[in-house]
């Protein structure tokens, strides 16, 4: 059985308690649940918040770099910190935590295979302690936007170019029955459908029951197979805000090792609500 391209960014959770209390490590907790960390978390994780940490709290965009730098620094996350990122569902935000680092540079992310779900199935301790580490000095070295990132401009040319685009929402979201996942509110945009060219290959496809992911064949089997992806071509993936799509782009990226690959984080509450922005359904 062959080995993802990049194992490397993935940990066990044997591997997590191990590892938890190393100084050169930062375990983060980032859940669709906003209040979950404090109901138990692994003992020495923080708390990374997708929506007022991540978020700036004014522009639909991620905090200035900045604001990032002060975010890490206040964590103790130096810019050498290994970050071990985990969460619920199946490490929905866990990934898009891990795309948000790697837009701003940090090196060192990894993956705890089958999140939450995974460490609590396995009868491993939780606590409600809050760690506190000494406070960091950090500097974002780079900003990776224009080769993990795609926005409208680029998804409209990507679309007339007949290039590969992915839905990863359920297909409910992408014929236009649903705006939202199901038993969600239905809120977020004004018109249900697909962007054009468009194929859906639902997120949850690359992970188990257990929540880890799939092994390379199995993957292989739905992306390169049955939605006969391509290594070499450029890849835009979206769901509805950008965090689906980034659990796909981090499975294509670093599970399959596809270069040119990015996510579409205004994904459908953008383009749903755009003013003539053609859709499919």
């Amino acid at each position: 059985m062959e080995k993802y391209k990049h194992p490397e960014v993935l940990v066990t959770t044997d591997w997590v308690a191990e590892h938890k209390n190393d100084p050169d490590v930062r375990i983060v907790e980032s859940d669709e649940d906003i209040l979950l960390y404090e109901t138990g978390h692994i003992p020495n994780a923080i708390k990374i918040d997708w929506q007022n940490d991540l978020q700036d709290p004014l522009i639909r965009d991620y905090l200035p770099p900045e604001q990032f730098e002060k975010l890490l620094a206040g964590k103790g996350i130096a810019p050498e910190s290994k970050v071990v990122f985990y969460g619920d569902k199946q490490n929905w935000w866990a990934c898009y935590a891990f795309w948000t680092f790697k837009l701003y540079g940090h090196k060192n992310c990894l993956i705890m295979d089958g999140g939450r779900q995974k460490w609590i199935g396995e009868g491993r301790p939780l606590t409600k302690d809050i760690p506190h580490f000494q406070k960091a000095k950090y500097k974002v070295s780079q900003i990776n936007e224009k080769s993990i990132r795609a926005f409208r401009e680029e998804v409209i040319l990507h679309t007339r170019a007949k290039k590969a685009l992915i839905d990863v929402r359920s297909p409910q979201e992408f014929s236009g029955e649903l705006l939202h996942m199901e038993n969600y509110p239905q809120e977020g945009a004004l018109r249900g459908g697909h962007i054009p060219q468009a194929q859906n290959v639902p997120w949850a496809k690359a992970v188990k029951e257990d929540g880890t992911f799939r092994s390379y064949e199995e993957l292989i089997n739905i992306y390169q197979i049955g939605a006969k992806l391509k290594a070499a071509e450029d890849i835009i993936a979206y769901c509805r805000i950008g965090e689906r799509s980034a659990h796909t782009w981090f499975v294509l990226t670093y599970l399959l090792g596809y270069p040119k690959v990015k996510n579409y984080d205004g994904s459908w509450t953008e383009w749903g609500n755009m003013v003539r922005a053609a859709i499919e359904r």
